[in-house]
C-alpha cells in the first residue's frame, strides 16, 4: 500500500552517477531545509519516461523558486540512469533504487510489470520540510503522468 498525505516520509539514501562518478543522495539533508518532490517512474529510456523527466527538467527553476528540490527514482542502474539523462538531455537528479528497497518502503512497486517485478510504478511525493507527505499519487497505469499542477499546488501550500 502506498503512503499517504499525513504520513512521516520514510528517508533514504540512493546512489546517483554525476560525471565524477558515483555520489550519494541523503534525502534527510532537505529537512529543515526545502521541500522535496520525488518522481518514482518505470524505466529508463521509454517513450512516457522521458516525456515525464524532460518536461520536468524545463521546468527545474519554477521548483527552485518554490524551494522544492526534485529527485526521480527508477530500479535502473545509476549507470543506465546517466546515459538516459545524457541521451535526453535530462536534469532532473536521478536516484538508482536498485535494490528495490525505497519503492517497496514507498508502497509503490509492480508486483510485475512486463514481466520483471518489483518495477516502481509512476508515482509522486511532495515531502515538506518537516518531513511530512503533502501530496501523494501513484498510477498502477504506467502511461499516465503524474497531476504536476497539484504537486505545484501542494509544494505552495506546505
Amino acid at each position: 500500500m502506498s503512503l499517504k498525505v499525513g504520513d512521516k516520509a520514510p528517508l533514504f539514501k540512493l546512489k546517483t552517477k554525476t560525471p565524477e562518478g558515483l555520489a550519494e543522495v541523503d534525502i534527510s539533508d532537505n529537512i529543515g531545509v526545502r521541500n522535496t518532490v520525488l518522481l518514482f517512474f518505470p524505466f529508463a529510456f521509454t517513450s512516457v519516461c522521458t516525456q515525464e523527466l524532460c518536461s520536468v527538467s524545463g521546468g527545474l527553476d519554477e521548483y527552485d523558486e518554490m524551494d522544492a528540490a526534485v529527485y526521480a527514482v527508477s530500479v535502473d542502474s545509476p549507470f543506465a540512469q546517466e546515459a538516459f539523462a545524457r541521451s535526453s538531455n535530462i536534469k532532473v537528479t536521478l536516484l538508482s533504487d536498485f535494490n528495490k528497497e525505497v519503492s517497496a518502503l514507498y508502497g509503490v512497486q509492480y508486483t510485475e510489470l512486463l514481466g520483471m517485478k518489483g518495477v516502481a510504478k509512476r508515482s509522486a511525493f511532495v515531502i515538506n520540510k518537516r518531513g511530512v507527505i503533502t501530496y501523494a499519487e501513484s498510477s498502477d497505469d504506467p502511461t499516465r503522468l503524474p497531476d504536476f499542477e497539484r504537486i505545484r499546488t501542494a509544494i505552495k501550500d506546505s
